[in-house]
């Protein structure tokens, strides 16, 4: 075997059984080494990381038999942005615009993580206002029906069917015209700040959201009914990629996957934040833990999230005119913001007033804006539920206006440990539905 070296050792009776070898290898192909050594055939296939059916740039590295699935390996990597790294030099209200961008189906959960955990750094956690604890609710909870919906049209269209795939992005369209309404963006928003939000939501926010709620059920029943009751669909996830409650424990699964071997665990109801505890809502489960239960369960979150919403909307009807950023003018982004005929901007009655009557506030906006506030030294940890489960921030301060240290546990780069164990002794066909049933999203595993 050209360019390959192994050798063979007796290995020690604590590690491996009476009589096994240990084969080390570096270099060259280990398919030769297996051939050559073991004696066997052996297919090794890799699927992605460009592969269609892997949501991103995953990289599954699977060892099959025939149409069996012998070992089933993850490789991930390929997406590596250096975002965490580059949240260390910028200033703390600049990180929402890095964090955001990870993963990039449900960026307001990050934001919200990280300006939670900044404002408990801050000591602010009770300042923040009531009316922008409700938008963030509202934004989070319509970003998790999106994230489902992507979800279960993607896995569809993996499947074959292409009209799951249609309607989910169509219903999900009727939510990014919200965001766009409220954020000027349709992703990507750095819309949640430490200590509330960029700007108030529209006045007329509750006719944008009231319009979209009906069709975006609409939508939901028809993909009900064309999932759930389908021989087909079923017979492809019936009983396909379990995990059960066991495997997921050992493994540190969270959200939809966790909830579907029986535990109801959701941060919403353990370790509420935002309020949440104030708002009346369910936490599905179910005791299958297969690819099935996992749709059905995301179906149920979205009828969920949307009675939220509806709370938050009447909340928001109530609190019409109140702050939405802390009242503390060191912490608090200055910019009153407005949309002109040159797009969204800084308001024209704030251009005049910082620029022709108060020097001092032009010097305060100008030292708040490109210095940034300063965080007193600390560390704090900071959980949300996430769409994919739970999504935690380790934040650290040295003092300055930058984060020390600004470290995510993102949910898809937990789950995706589950590979191997749903996978291996299925059919090849199985492991897309498997890998879509723990809906990874590549932008938050690499970051």
């Amino acid at each position: 075997m050209t360019g390959t070296t192994f050798h063979a050792t007796r290995a020690a009776d604590e590690d491996l059984p009476e009589g096994a070898t240990l084969y080390e290898a570096s270099g060259g192909d280990w398919d030769e080494i297996a051939r050559e050594v073991v004696g066997e055939e052996r297919i090794v296939v890799n699927m992605g990381p460009q592969h269609p059916s892997t949501h991103g740039v995953l990289r599954l590295m699977l060892e099959i038999d025939g149409e069996t699935v012998t070992e089933a390996r993850a490789g991930v990597g390929y997406l590596h942005t250096g975002i965490e790294k580059n949240m260390e030099f910028r200033t703390w209200t600049q990180g929402t615009t890095f964090c955001t961008r990870m993963d990039y189906l449900a960026p307001l959960f990050q934001e919200a993580a990280f300006c939670l955990g900044v404002e408990r750094l801050l000591g602010v956690t009770d300042d923040v206002p009531e009316r922008a604890s409700v938008i963030r609710v509202l934004m989070m909870e319509l970003n998790r029906v999106g994230s489902h919906l992507v979800c279960l049209g993607t896995a569809g269209n993996e499947m074959g069917a292409t009209t799951v795939m249609t309607i989910a992005f169509t219903a999900r369209e009727e939510i990014l015209r919200v965001f766009e309404a409220v954020t000027g963006l349709r992703m990507n928003h750095a819309y949640i700040r430490p200590g509330g939000v960029a700007q108030d939501v529209p006045a007329d926010i509750g006719d944008l959201v009231r319009k979209a709620l009906p069709e975006v059920r609409k939508y939901l029943g028809q993909l009900g009914d064309l999932m759930l009751a389908n021989p087909i669909f079923k017979a492809r996830l019936v009983g396909t990629g379990s995990l059960d409650l066991a495997g997921c424990m050992a493994l540190g699964i969270t959200g939809p996957v966790l909830r579907s071997a029986g535990l109801p665990y959701d941060v919403r109801k353990a370790f509420p934040y935002s309020g949440y505890e104030t708002y009346d809502f369910d936490v599905p489960v179910s005791d299958n833990a297969d690819c099935y239960d996992r749709v059905v369960l995301r179906l149920e979150e979205c009828y969920q999230s949307l009675a939220i919403v509806e709370q938050a909307l009447a909340r928001l009807e109530a609190t019409v005119g109140a702050p939405t950023m802390v009242a503390d003018k060191k912490i608090a982004w200055p910019a009153q913001l407005a949309v002109g005929g040159d797009g969204q901007g800084n308001s024209l009655e704030h251009i005049r007033k910082i620029m022709g009557t108060s020097m001092e506030a032009l010097i305060h906006h100008f030292k708040l804006v490109t210095e940034g506030f300063r965080v007193p030294v600390g560390q704090a940890w900071a959980t949300v539920e996430h769409p994919r489960g739970e999504l935690g921030v380790h934040v650290v301060s040295d003092g300055g206006t930058r984060p020390y240290r600004a470290h995510f546990r993102d949910p898809s780069f937990n789950n995706l440990q589950a590979v191997s164990v749903m996978c291996e002794g299925g059919q090849v066909a199985d492991v897309v539905v498997s890998v879509a049933s723990l809906d990874p999203v590549l932008g938050g595993v690499d970051r």
